[in-house]
């Protein structure tokens, strides 16, 4: 037994399987990344490496990405985006994604009142305020960091919300499809 499975935690390489780990990294990856950096961030031999992305790619998790004469991958942004949109629609009702998308045009509203500006770009731009404590700098950083964050949500459910209908005809289409196939 190692010594961290004495302690009750342990490593992910006890814990998950390379195939799992390699799908780990993958699916964290905010860059092209090539098989050798895939590898080692996962801890499993190349050959694993090399053919678990290509089945990642094959099922369109993924997608092969030619730089000279390096491969690397990098995940399928497009899937990713709808299966986003379709989480939120699966898992919130139209008035739970409508409240959340009136919480954070409110929380906007009001850093745009504080600091009177109208982007978080503005707001950026007066980090470079020399008047401004170290508190107050770290203070817009963070406001930053949540506005952006806001934004990128209330994109998220606004395609949501846009698309719930259409998502709820083709559930219910399954669902007749189903009940036919069993009747």
């Amino acid at each position: 037994m190692t010594e961290s499975s004495r302690d009750g935690v342990q490593s992910w390489t006890e814990s998950m399987s390379a195939r799992d780990r390699i799908r780990a990294v993958a699916e964290s990856l905010r860059e092209p990344r090539s098989v050798n950096w895939i590898s080692e961030q996962a801890d499993a031999a190349w050959s694993t490496t090399n053919e678990e992305l290509q089945d990642l790619v094959d099922q369109g998790q993924l997608r092969r990405v030619e730089a000279g004469e390096t491969t690397r991958y990098q995940p399928d942004y497009t899937r990713l985006l709808f299966e986003e949109i379709r989480t939120l629609i699966e898992e919130n009702t139209r008035e739970e994604l409508r409240s959340e998308l009136a919480a954070i045009t409110e929380e906007i509203e009001e850093w745009q009142a504080t600091y009177d500006v109208e982007t978080w770009e503005e707001l950026e731009q007066s980090l470079a305020d020399g008047d401004l404590t170290s508190a107050e700098l770290r203070d817009r950083r963070d406001v930053i960091a949540f506005w952006r964050e806001n934004e990128e949500d209330r994109r998220l459910i606004k395609h949501a919300l846009e698309l719930y209908s259409d998502v709820e005809a083709a559930r219910e289409q399954l669902t007749d499809v189903a009940d036919r196939a069993t009747s």
